[in-house]
């Protein structure tokens, strides 16, 4: 009986120290909250923040890296978030002005050690356009420590140019000499939307460069079903990825998943009619199917050493 008792809570202590040594990562461009171009085909910032904050909390994202949004967007994703805080500057001055490439964090997990942001550009200490981007493009970074473990390791998370090609591949060339002077040989991770896919040549120049791989080709289990970019479009399809999230080799990836919920917004000429071969209690309406961005979150579970 003893020895049944040791081996019960043997077993509990390791399933707990399992589930310590697990973190849920992701990476969102949540997009730009421009005022009115979106709002006009209904996907207004408004109404879609509060469905972004019910997937991150329903998904248990633990930290994440975000895309494009705005200061004021970062606020109400924050507020919407009890228990998370955020790292981060604007990259048009520095301070607020501009979008952020912040890094969500819960707080009760994690523990900012220090943080720090740098410009994609031969300038990276003050906002500026590198190479031939046709915008500033910034990469925010943190080092964080696990409370329930005591595990530090280090976030990257970044938003390469749209336009430039020379820019990628040089701020590819960037990020991984930075994670090297910042990080180190502790582990990394490196997250953002990286406007090529898994074609490319800036892509290869991190995946293959010994230092960091993607998580998806890293992952035992894989739900990819769709690559990361939608255009609104829930009814699009593309086998491009342009969402990545890239880790150091202490990091083990059990699950990978490019998450491609949708909500439903109500039609102008709305109708509701019975469903067919269902209980006269069921209703259908005729609602529109949209997606809370342009681009899917990106998911990876983590397991890692202490």
């Amino acid at each position: 009986m003893k020895k049944v008792a040791f081996l019960f809570f043997a077993g509990l202590i390791w399933c707990i120290t399992l589930t310590a040594q697990r973190i849920n990562v992701a990476t969102y461009n949540m997009r730009n909250d421009n005022n009115k171009e979106d709002s006009l085909h209904g996907n207004g910032w408004g109404q879609r923040f509060p469905v972004i904050a019910s997937l991150i909390r329903f998904h248990d994202f633990d930290i994440f890296g975000t895309q494009e949004c705005l200061y004021h967007q970062l606020v109400n994703i924050k507020d919407s978030l009890p228990g998370f805080d955020f790292t981060g500057i604007g990259r048009d001055d520095g301070q607020r002005a501009g979008e952020h490439s912040a890094i969500f964090y819960k707080t009760d997990r994690f523990k900012l050690l220090r943080h720090g942001d740098f410009w994609l550009s031969t300038i990276t200490d003050r906002p500026n356009k590198g190479w031939d981007a046709v915008l500033p493009r910034i990469c925010s970074w943190g080092e964080f420590k696990d409370k329930k473990t005591g595990f530090v390791f280090f976030f990257f998370n970044l938003h390469m140019d749209h336009i430039g090609v020379v820019a990628r591949a040089e701020s590819a060339r960037l990020v991984l000499a930075k994670v090297k002077e910042i990080a180190g040989n502790k582990p990394a991770l490196l997250t953002g939307d990286f406007n090529v896919d898994q074609h490319s040549e800036s892509y290869a120049v991190i995946h293959n460069s010994g230092v960091m791989q993607d998580a998806y080709e890293a992952t035992a289990v894989r739900y990819a079903l769709n690559g990361t970019f939608n255009s609104f479009r829930a009814d699009s399809k593309t086998d491009s990825r342009i969402d990545h999230i890239f880790l150091t080799k202490q990091f083990k990836v059990s699950r990978y998943g490019i998450l491609t919920d949708t909500y439903r917004s109500p039609r102008p000429e709305n109708e509701t009619g019975a469903a067919a071969n269902f209980p006269k209690e069921v209703k259908l309406s005729k609602y529109i199917a949209r997606e809370p961005s342009d681009h899917f979150p990106v998911m990876a579970v983590l397991e890692y050493g202490k």
